[in-house]
């Protein structure tokens, strides 16, 4: 056996339990679909809000390996870059060491503001952005040259997570990609044509720190397929 054919397999008993796992979870009979929202208002997954990462607004919590922008107003020598390291801490100027990692955007900046007001300055204006959003990581798996996980940065679709893992192969199915989200405590799954969404015909979607996309061979007879054919509509987040 190939690795290829021993990754599809690894694939196939995988998306075979979580199929059994949403079927027994949701008390939903095999073959049955619900729909949870449109590809024009696709939530994010559990771990992720609404108005987190990928719109810059408060609720977005820095993870380990973020790289952020911070500002001091009128006080450039202040101003720096800096990575997040593994246990959630950043080093900035005349404050050390910071415990980043899980403070949203504005708490962080209340926090540096804090430091600085409390040893050096009056009531300094401290702004702070993401500019690489690092700890989102997606995986992405099946007919694609290079399987594996992969950071965020930045708002990221569906087309460009597809680019980031070598493209697809030779014998993937244009019209068997799924990702798989967990929202509202269900794991749920939409299909998409990549075809139409290259042709400008389908949206191309915004993707989200763990979802898990599957790209399905043609011709193939796994749980990847059995659950497209539990999915037919394109486009749209289902339980299955």
């Amino acid at each position: 056996m190939t690795i290829r054919s021993l990754r599809l397999l690894l694939i196939a008993v995988l998306v075979g339990a979580m199929l059994a796992a949403c079927a027994s979870g949701s008390g939903m009979k095999p073959g049955t679909t619900r729909v949870v929202a449109s590809s024009n208002s696709m939530p994010p997954p559990d771990t992720t809000a609404s108005g987190g990462a990928y719109t810059g607004v408060s609720e977005y919590r820095v993870g380990p390996q973020d790289l952020i922008d911070i500002s001091v107003f009128q006080v450039p020598d202040l101003n720096r870059t800096v990575r997040v390291n593994t246990a959630g801490q950043i080093s900035l100027p005349l404050i050390g060491t910071l415990q980043a990692g899980g403070l949203t955007i504005q708490q962080l900046e209340k926090a540096i503001a804090a430091k600085l007001e409390a040893m050096y300055l009056q009531k300094p204006q401290v702004s702070a952005f993401v500019k690489e959003y690092t700890s989102q990581r997606v995986t992405v798996e099946g007919a694609v040259n290079r399987p594996g996980i992969y950071p965020l940065v930045g708002r990221t679709t569906l087309l460009q997570t597809i680019a980031l893992a070598g493209g697809l192969d030779k014998m993937a199915n244009l019209q068997g990609i799924i990702i798989f989200r967990q929202i509202d405590g269900k794991k749920l799954g939409a299909a998409f044509d990549l075809k139409a969404i290259r042709a400008g015909k389908a949206e191309d979607p915004l993707l989200y720190g763990d979802d898990i996309v599957v790209v399905d061979q043609s011709g193939s007879k796994t749980a990847i397929s059995r659950i497209l054919q539990a999915l037919p509509v394109f486009n749209m987040f289902m339980a299955y």
